[in-house]
């Protein structure tokens, strides 16, 4: 059940100590906002089911002459390439501070944000399945009941495809080739899969590395790789771990299986050929692509590949995974480039969350409070670098906020569908942050970022103040998953300035900060939307 009441209560406490209740409405009123920097809140929602936005019409006429030029020079639409690593922190790479200070060196994904733009408060969902599904329907996972990763074991009541209208499918429909490699994990059964819901095809795994491997390595599960019981049982509910090959109509071929976890260390080598080999081919044809080449690295448990001997200084696996990761990524961008399509390619590196602290020492970085699980900084402020060359200024770093449910948006953009497509009976939380990147001095048109952990509203983060409603607070080290509790977070929350507390670490609350109010009028209207677009229940 969704827990919108606890934070009305909250709400209407806090309201009680002289809050302006017409905080809420400032996002949905229009003629209230005709000078939208006059107010806290600069949003407009010019349509009822869409999130409000700031204004930007400069810089979007800006980027709408730039795409134009580039088409006109091209003669087809821009092809779309989405990096996606599995479960890297915040500060893995180098160009977010960590790199080889670290034990693993990332020059080809340092060299992408120093070509680039390097965002500073880009954020994720709070663990992998729920942010693969908000950005392929533009729609945060409550709205569509994907609110956790798919486990072994599992039994939905519904497919929640079955009424969404994904991203690939809205591209293959425009004229695009769609493919997904890698990492998939947002549901195995047929329907669920990358081809069923929109993708042409797809070339990758349907789990996560430990859910395939976990019934293989008898070091870490020697409960159930040693005991046949155990095993047997295992069998009937464990997820698929083989390589598929995906095509759009159902057809699918089941290719090799991963009998050993060095068969697991060997998989993104293989993932990043076919990316690769794939772009030699798509750049050929009079179509233009969108890949989303999802890693299976670095989410625990890593395994090193065996043919590529150490590749990092600390040579532990994550490491290991880190410094992989970081050599596919330069030999796919490499191979944009040999095959003359770079400049017609938009690029977007990121992770989708912080790290899983809980698999530590196999577990990444982040300079913030929690990890992957939590709706701290640590678990949904990920690296986010937008690349394109000759259309975004190199050397940019910004730090306006955009959540990864926006390259929905920007893609939408860059293939020229109109968002009419899209149903009037849904909610979308996405924002067109198209201008954004591609305007040498863009800002972002996002007011505001939304926490949710399930069916739980947790937070809010409105310019640079976050608050939380409820916290989810780790009971030993580094046990943000496993061994953690949720809380409700105090009468007014747990409210703080991340420029001056960026570990979250000492709240300013009502007694030294004057925006409360309006970031709590911004939750109370988000969470109204809930009631008026129902989410779904898919049984997890």
């Amino acid at each position: 059940m969704i827990r919108i009441a606890t934070v009305i209560l909250s709400l209407g406490c806090t309201l009680s100590l002289g809050i302006n209740p017409s905080a809420a409405q400032s996002s949905s009123t229009p003629t209230q906002n005709d000078h939208p920097t006059a107010t806290f809140d600069r949003s407009i929602q010019t349509n009822s089911n869409r999130e409000a936005s700031i204004p930007r019409p400069e810089q979007d006429e800006t980027a709408k002459q730039k795409l134009a030029s580039l088409e006109e020079k091209a003669g087809k639409k821009p092809n779309i390439l989405w990096l996606i690593v599995d479960d890297m922190g915040y500060g893995d790479p180098g160009c977010y501070g960590g790199g080889g200070a670290i034990g693993a060196a990332t020059p080809n994904i340092d060299q992408l944000a120093r070509d680039g733009l390097k965002l500073t408060s880009c954020y994720s969902q709070h663990t992998c399945t729920p942010t693969r599904s908000a950005i392929l329907t533009g729609r945060l996972p409550v709205r569509t009941g994907l609110t956790r990763p798919i486990l072994a074991g599992d039994k939905l009541t519904k497919n929640p495809w079955a009424d969404e209208t994904s991203l690939a499918a809205l591209l293959s429909e425009s004229g695009y080739h769609t493919l997904l490699t890698g990492k998939w994990h947002v549901g195995e059964p047929k329907g669920m899969r990358p081809h069923d819901i929109g993708f042409d095809e797809f070339y990758g795994f349907y789990s996560a590395q430990k859910e395939i491997t976990q019934g293989k390595d008898g070091r870490r599960f020697p409960d159930l790789v040693n005991d046949p019981e155990l095993r047997t049982a295992f069998e009937t509910i464990k997820p698929d771990d083989h390589l598929q090959h995906g095509f759009k109509g159902g057809r699918t071929e089941t290719l090799e299986q991963i009998n050993s976890t060095q068969d697991m260390g060997r998989a993104d080598a293989k993932l990043a050929e076919f990316t690769i080999n794939r772009i030699k081919e798509l750049a050929q044809d009079d179509k233009p692509f969108f890949i989303e080449h999802c890693f299976m690295k670095v989410h625990c448990d890593n395994f090193p590949n065996p043919d590529l001997g150490p590749l990092s200084a600390a040579k532990y696996f994550y490491k290991e995974a880190v410094a992989e990761v970081d050599l596919h990524v330069g030999n796919i961008v490499k191979a944009l480039d040999e095959v003359g399509v770079l400049e017609n390619t938009f690029i977007f590196f990121t992770s989708d969350n912080g790290p899983q602290m809980d698999g530590w020492p196999d577990a990444g970085y982040t300079p913030f409070r929690g990890a992957k699980g939590t709706t701290f900084e640590g678990g949904v402020r990920v690296p986010g670098i937008a690349y394109w060359k000759g259309m975004i200024q190199p050397g940019r770093e910004c730090d306006g906020l955009f959540d990864l449910m926006d390259l929905f948006g920007v893609a939408l953009n860059l293939a020229s569908v109109s968002t009419e497509k899209l149903a009037d009976d849904k909610y979308y939380d996405f924002i067109d942050q198209t201008s954004f990147l591609l305007s040498d001095n863009g800002e972002s048109a996002r007011e505001a970022v939304y926490f949710w952990w399930g069916s739980q509203l947790m937070a809010c983060r409105m310019r640079e103040y976050k608050l939380h409603m409820r916290v989810i607070v780790p009971q030993s080290e580094h046990m943000h998953i496993d061994y953690s509790t949720v809380q409700d977070a105090g009468l007014a929350g747990w409210y703080f300035n991340l420029y001056i507390d960026p570990k979250e670490q000492s709240p300013v609350g009502h007694r030294r900060n004057a925006w409360l109010a309006s970031v709590l009028g911004k939750i109370k209207a988000h969470a109204a939307t809930l009631k008026k677009f129902p989410p779904k229940d898919v049984g997890l």
